[in-house]
């Protein structure tokens, strides 16, 4: 167990024995295998708390008393905020490794089409569908982002911090990768139309459900709840309905073989976000003294965000009927979003 202020008393060096202090590896944390990770060695207890190895207590106090970081940032409660490891391991230098991998293979995928003259290719209504609707969508990946870089100021360890802050980096690179796509295929088109999406966002009752879904989200208060609001409900309703069960479906049938290896590297993301989630989640909804709250906070979670998201969801369907080839009916794609939420939510032991 390690030490805590109320048991020692002081912060002289050696006043306390810690999980490794009679170790040359110099780990004060306990690893969740039986080695530590390189990311659990750079990433455990960087952020101090005087709950564990802060014996003076914080060193940086707001002038309302509060230390640096405080638990009541979020509703939910737990036994050991340490507890938690994301899976995905990332941290800084594995996370900018991997985004400068993904930007360096959406980048040759633009420039070599371009050089072919793909884009002029495109069906004339699919044309309209990107410059209109993945141009409304990239607001929407950035709106996500913001929610996220606001929510990983207030998570109460390192760990949780990296994962959401990982994430709306994630976000941020995608709405920066669609912007820059239609950009470029733009000057290849003749009479595109820059500011469509943007309108389309702000004035097309298509969308307005799925700003008031984002928007909702950015308004939470609660941390965790955008988290979970995000990964848990918002993505595999909306997100996934509309980048895998839309634009990667519909794409190769109007003549776009340009977007499909664009989006795709969202769903990669997602897949690693979704897993961090679920960790952190089922820490908390199985906790041993707070599970049974923890569960009906995100039950209320579930409640409030699955009816805008479902909402949001249901306003997309005309754009499935939009492009000339449709080889994907919005009824399937959205019995599939169903299911996948219905199996997320399941490990959790909770449901709609």
């Amino acid at each position: 167990m390690p030490a805590v202020s109320s048991s020692v008393g002081s912060g002289a060096a050696g006043a306390a024995i810690f999980a490794g202090s009679a170790s040359r590896r110099y780990n004060y944390f306990e690893p969740r295998g039986k080695r530590a990770t390189h990311y659990e060695d750079v990433t455990c207890d960087v952020q101090p708390d005087p709950e564990r190895y802060l014996i003076q207590d914080w060193i940086i106090s707001f002038n309302n008393g509060k230390g640096a970081y405080t638990k009541d940032n979020t509703r939910a409660q737990s036994s050991n905020w340490h507890a938690f490891r994301a899976p995905d391991q990332e941290w800084e230098r594995t996370h900018y490794q991997r985004q400068s991998k993904i930007e360096t293979m959406v980048q040759s995928v633009i420039a070599n089409a371009r050089k072919a003259g793909a884009p002029r290719a495109f069906d004339r209504a699919w044309i309209k569908i990107l410059q209109t609707h993945l141009g409304a969508w990239k607001h929407a990946e950035f709106g996500l982002g913001t929610s996220l870089m606001q929510a990983q100021r207030y998570g109460y360890t390192q760990m949780i911090n990296n994962a959401t802050l990982t994430n709306a980096s994630y976000k941020m690179r995608l709405a920066q990768d669609i912007t820059l796509y239609l950009a470029e295929i733009g000057m290849d088109i003749d009479g595109w139309d820059d500011e469509a999406g943007k309108r389309a966002w702000l004035e097309d009752p298509v969308w307005q459900p799925c700003r008031e879904a984002i928007e909702t989200i950015m308004g939470a208060e609660d941390y965790l709840e955008q988290y979970f609001a995000i990964n848990l409900i918002f993505e595999p309703l909306v997100g996934e309905l509309f980048r895998s069960g839309f634009l990667m479906q519909a794409a190769a049938a109007n003549n776009d073989f340009i977007t499909p290896p664009v989006i795709s590297a969202a769903e990669a993301d997602y897949e690693r976000n979704l897993a961090n989630t679920i960790d952190l989640m089922y820490l908390l909804a199985t906790d041993n003294r707070h599970a049974e709250a923890n569960r009906a906070l995100m039950s209320a979670w579930i409640g409030k965000h699955a009816t805008l998201a479902d909402k949001a969801a249901a306003a997309l369907q005309p754009i499935w009927s939009q492009p000339h080839s449709k080889p994907v009916s919005f009824e399937d794609v959205r019995a599939v979003s169903h299911e996948r939420v219905g199996r997320i939510l399941g490990e959790l032991g909770l449901s709609r």
